[in-house]
Parts: C-alpha cells; structure tokens; sequence
C-alpha cells in the first residue's frame, strides 16, 4: 500500500492560493496548514487585548492588526497571529501589503489544539523576527499569561508569567501595561 504524496507548493502559489481563499492557512516548507476556526472565549481575549492595545497606543507611531494580517518569518513561516504590533513604516513582502515581516510584539491566545505548538515550534519560528521585541502567550481558559521579552544585550528571551486579574502586564516596547482584569 503507497501513501498519497503531500503536495507542495512554493510561496508564490500559496499566496495566490491564499489570496483567493475563503480560509486561512499557515504555511511553511512547502505545505499548506488550514487554521481551524475559534471558540468564542478565544475571540474575545484577542478582541479585548486588540481593543486595549489601541486604546492605549492611540497617540503613537504603532498599530495594532488582528489576525486577518499575516506574517512572514525569515525561517519561511507565513503565520496569522491573534494580535500583532507594528511600529514606525511597516515593511511588507510585496505591493498587496497583505504579509508583514516587521511586527515589534505578537500576541496568540492559546487553544487546546495549538498550545504546544505556540509555546514550542511556532515560538522558534518567531525568535527568528529581528524586530520582534514581545512575544505573549493568553490562556483562554483562565488566568495565565506568558510574557516574552527578548533581551536587548544578550539576544535571549526572559520569561515573565501573570496569573492575577490585579496584575498588569508591562509591555517594555511601549511603555504601557495591559491590565489582566481588562483582557
């Protein structure tokens, strides 16, 4: 018995693909990956931290893109965060200004399903982004945020968990605080 042969594609055709499609996929070395859909306490985490973010960014050069904006990472990954943050001029891969590659913080909030993909894999991925500064993991299912700050000296990500509705969240990159309560 044969198996089927995984179909591979190079990034211009999954972005042509992508582009024309109704659903999202990641993608990396040459496979195509549907994201499955959300529940509704994951999307009201990524609405609140969105709102949150904009409201407190309002007068700075940032802004904040919810997971419609995909993001390209130099190991080849193209990924759609739950949040991101660009700021200053953002850089895209091409004219359709659809795929960033400059984000400064990436925010995902955890599923059951892609946990261990976050928090391992797809974390590698993202430690290869020269501009990303923060990357922060939300539980849905209760209190727990992971907050990661990559270390301007040393290059290395220091680690700090949340897990009170009083704490607040510093985002060094701003200089705003993202109360738990809140989000």
């Amino acid at each position: 018995m044969s198996s089927a042969a995984i179909k591979r594609y190079s990034p211009a055709d999954y972005l042509a693909l992508e582009r024309a499609s109704e659903v999202k996929h990641e993608f990396f070395d040459g496979e195509m990956f549907l994201m499955a859909g959300g529940t509704i306490g994951h999307s009201q985490v990524a609405i609140n931290v969105s709102g949150e973010l904009r409201n407190r960014l309002a007068d700075s050069p940032c802004r904040v893109l919810n997971s419609d904006m995909k993001i390209k990472l130099p190991t080849g990954l193209y990924t759609y965060p739950d949040v991101s943050v660009v700021c200053d001029q953002p850089q895209y891969e091409d004219d359709h200004k659809d795929v960033l590659l400059n984000p400064v913080v990436v925010i995902e909030v955890l599923s059951p399903t892609t946990e261990a993909y976050d928090r391992g894999q797809k974390f590698r991925h993202y430690q290869t982004c020269p501009s990303l500064r923060e990357y922060v993991l939300i539980a849905q299912d209760g209190v727990a945020v992971d907050h990661y700050l990559r270390q301007p000296a040393s290059g290395q990500w220091l680690l700090t968990t949340f897990e009170s509705l009083d704490a607040t969240m510093p985002l060094p990159s701003f200089g705003v605080g993202l109360p738990l309560g809140e989000i």
